[in-house]
């Protein structure tokens, strides 16, 4: 099973932690949501570090994201809650591949 966490501090997200996605789910619904939810994770890093050029620490590997930034503004906030939206979205279709889940992070 997928699981997103989000970090939030101060009551503003801060970044995401996607841990057991992987392609060799047994079902193509499985395989659907791991499709889903990858493409959905690297066009918000990307956006985030990219395109708006936030300071962010991103991490990849197999079946592992994470994406922390530190100070955001609107715009990087409003990439993130739009991943958290989406994978809500694909929580809802798909309850035994997604778990979605915030998590607050004590104020640094």
């Amino acid at each position: 099973m997928t699981k997103a966490t989000f970090y939030v501090c101060g009551g503003a997200l801060t970044g995401f932690c996607i841990d057991g996605h992987t392609a060799d789910y047994d079902t193509e619904e499985g395989r659907l949501v791991c499709s889903a939810v990858s493409s959905a994770a690297y066009m918000a890093a990307n956006t985030v570090t990219e395109v708006i050029g936030a300071a962010a620490d991103a991490f990849d590997s197999d079946g592992h994201m994470t994406l922390n930034v530190g100070a955001s503004d609107g715009r990087t906030q409003a990439v993130l809650e739009g991943l958290r939206l989406h994978l809500r979205g694909l929580e809802e279709q798909y309850p035994h591949y997604i778990k979605v889940n915030l998590e607050v992070q004590p104020n640094a």
